[in-house]
C-alpha cells in the first residue's frame, strides 16, 4: 500500500499516479504550513501577509506598485489590496500615491515592518531547517527541480 493511501485510509489504490502526486503535494503543503503558522500567528501574520512584507523588504526604499505585488506572491491571492490594508492599519507598510500618475499607489515597508521581519527571520529559517534539513543538498535540488517542472505544462519553457 502506498504511503499516502495508508495515511488517508484509502482502501483502493489511486486511479492515477498523477492524482496521487497531486494529493501528496496538497498533503505535504498542509503539513509544512502548520509550523510556519505557529511562528507567524502570534505576530498577527498569515503566510500571505508575511509574503507581502518580504516582497516589500526586497523592493527597498523604492517600494512596489500595489498592482505588482500580487505577481510576485508565492501563493497568489485575489485581493492583495485587502492584505495591504491590514498591514497598513498595523503600521507595517506605508502607501503613497504617485505624483506623476495619481492612479498608481506605491507601497513600502515601514520601519516597524522591517523590525518585525528581522525578528521573524531566524524562527522562520529554523522551521525550514527542522522540516527539510533531513534532505541532502542533492535531494533538495532534485525536489526543487521536480516542483518547478510540475508547475510547467509540457513544452512550456
Amino acid at each position: 500500500m502506498a504511503a499516502l493511501q495508508h495515511e488517508v485510509n484509502k482502501k483502493r489504490p489511486f486511479e492515477l499516479a498523477e492524482q496521487e502526486a497531486f494529493l501528496n503535494l496538497i498533503r505535504t503543503a498542509a503539513d509544512l504550513e502548520g509550523p510556519l503558522l505557529g511562528v507567524l500567528k502570534p505576530h498577527g501574520l498569515t503566510p500571505s501577509t508575511y509574503n507581502v512584507l518580504r516582497i516589500l523588504r526586497g523592493s527597498g526604499k523604492a517600494g512596489r506598485h500595489a498592482s505588482d505585488i500580487g505577481c510576485d506572491m508565492v501563493v497568489r491571492v485575489p485581493d492583495v489590496t485587502r492584505l495591504v490594508d491590514r498591514l497598513e492599519h498595523r503600521g507595517l507598510v506605508e502607501r503613497e500615491r504617485s505624483t506623476s500618475d495619481r492612479r498608481v499607489v506605491i507601497v513600502r515597508i515601514s520601519k516597524q515592518g522591517l523590525g518585525l521581519l528581522k525578528k521573524l527571520d531566524e524562527p522562520v529559517m529554523q522551521v525550514h531547517r527542522e522540516q527539510l534539513g533531513h534532505l541532502s543538498d542533492d535531494e533538495l535540488r532534485t525536489l526543487n527541480g521536480l516542483l518547478v517542472k510540475a508547475r510547467k505544462a509540457e513544452g512550456e519553457d
